[in-house]
């Protein structure tokens, strides 16, 4: 295989030429590396490099798995044992993990070399990979942009063709988010679908999973298949898939019962290009022929004060344990303004708000639930403003008010399924005037990913996105 034809092939395609020993792994590996050398410092989505990793997994014999010898990219805030994980914080910049996560467990398992880590906000608190530690990670579509986060250099690193597939997690957007700033496929599955040990048993109160972000949406399910089930630990199960998760992808999803808004949950306008956007999507899906409706679920209560408290609090958690493993107390030096003002809020929040934020998600879980008995399929655009420009949100500010009106803005949509812990997907379905990537969020019930993969399959082969590659690509 010419390298040059690397570009073309989604991960189980690469793969499935190592199978026909058409290519070694270390050819691919080689050129993941290469690709890296000749983007990266334009994007900065690889933020920790070690191919010596890489290249002893290919050494000792990778396993077989259904992605034997692809590269691939874990998100730098799971462990992988010997390697370094920064998290994105400074007072981590050397920190070396003792052992590996179980999520990265089974990604190793599928056969995958893991040359580095893709960067991500401090901590992934925010829409935005911009960490003091590491610098901007730019959007391959328009340098000034971000590639979107938490999840941010995953998206980017896929959307600028270094690997077709990476590790992305979402506790409350940080998957679907990055996915439509850089013009990918990512998907958010079930709550508990995939494990989250063996550290903890749910990350931000049952909002938080990981999967990935991919080129195909094959990728996306083929992984999911490799890795989903629970572990020892898990404090709950999701729901048994009807099948496989790959042979959903290419079946007819059948007529399915599509329910679309294009305005933000709390009743905002949005972006004139992305609300025209979400109806030429409407109007597809209609022609596909599902039946396509406009109408919205009501929320019973507001999901931005629900994320402000749990994530404050397990904020302070995160904070209050680097401060027992380092001896003294964090400052401005060791962590991000953001970071530090919300777990100083958290110490002024009461163990009853936080029960009362629980219960406010749980309603807005119900509300969610109720709705869902009506239709099969919920679009709405996965963001309500272009991807934000490089800057925009600034975590080290001593003046953090302008934050909280961007988010509301920009990202209304998709904490709520972090909250109801349904399925989510974002679908690289439209661009704007600019060239800026426009993802169409799609949610379905719990446990139904199986509908999303349906979908985004059919989406997938009558509105390709695969061959359009942004300015910056390798």
């Amino acid at each position: 295989m010419a390298f040059k034809e690397y570009g073309n092939y989604d991960a189980v395609g690469l793969a499935e030429l190592v199978r026909k020993k058409q290519v070694t792994p270390r050819e691919l590996l080689g050129e993941a590396i290469a690709r890296t050398a000749k983007v990266d410092p334009q994007i900065n989505a690889v933020v920790v490099k070690h191919y010596d990793y890489a290249e002893r997994q290919i050494d000792r014999g990778l396993p077989d798995g259904p992605f034997t010898g692809v590269p691939f990219l874990l998100k730098d805030l799971d462990l992988l044992a010997g390697t370094r994980t920064t998290s994105g914080a400074t007072i981590l910049k050397d920190f070396v993990a003792d052992h590996t996560g179980t999520l990265a467990q089974r990604f190793l398992d599928t056969g995958v070399s893991i040359f580095g880590k893709s960067s991500s906000p401090e901590f992934g608190l925010m829409p935005t990979t911009e960490s003091r530690l590491h610098g901007p990670t730019r959007n391959p579509w328009n340098l000034a942009h971000s590639s979107g986060g938490s999840s941010g250099g995953a998206a980017a690193a896929v959307a600028a063709r270094i690997l077709p597939v990476a590790h992305a997690s979402d506790g409350g957007g940080s998957i679907r988010i990055p996915a439509s700033a850089s013009g990918v496929f990512g998907l958010k599955p079930t709550r508990a679908r995939n494990p989250l040990g063996p550290d903890r048993g749910e990350g931000w109160g049952g909002f938080s999973c990981g999967h990935v972000v991919s080129i195909s949406v094959r990728d996306s399910a083929v992984m999911m298949d490799a890795i989903h089930g629970p572990e020892p630990s898990s404090p709950y199960v999701a729901p048994t898939p009807e099948r496989p998760f790959s042979q959903e992808v290419g079946r007819d999803p059948g007529k399915l019962r599509i329910a679309f808004t294009d305005r933000s949950p709390y009743g905002d306008a949005i972006d004139p290009e992305i609300a025209t956007a979400v109806r030429e999507i409407a109007g597809l899906l209609a022609g596909l022929g599902h039946h396509v409706e406009e109408r919205t679920p009501e929320l019973a209560a507001d999901p931005a004060a629900v994320m402000a408290t749990i994530v404050g609090g397990n904020t302070a958690l995160t904070v209050r344990l680097i401060e027992q493993r380092i001896g003294r107390e964090m400052t401005d030096k060791d962590l991000e303004v953001l970071t530090l003002a919300s777990s100083h809020n958290a110490k002024n929040t009461s163990a009853t708000d936080y029960v009362a934020a629980q219960l406010a998600a749980f309603q807005i879980s119900r509300a969610l639930a109720t709705f869902f008995e009506t239709c099969d399929l919920f679009l709405c655009p996965t963001l309500c403003s272009p991807p934000l420009r490089i800057g925009e949100l600034d975590t080290m500010s001593n003046d953090l008010s302008h934050i909280a009106p961007i988010l509301r803005r920009y990202m209304p949509a998709t904490a709520m399924f972090n909250m109801s812990g349904q399925p989510a997907m974002s679908v690289p379905l439209a661009w704007n005037k600019a060239g800026l990537p426009l993802g169409m969020m799609f949610s379905a019930k719990l446990g139904d990913e199986g509908t999303l993969f349906r979908a985004a399959g059919q989406l997938e082969q009558t509105r390709p996105w695969r061959s359009k590659l942004p300015p910056v690509s390798a």
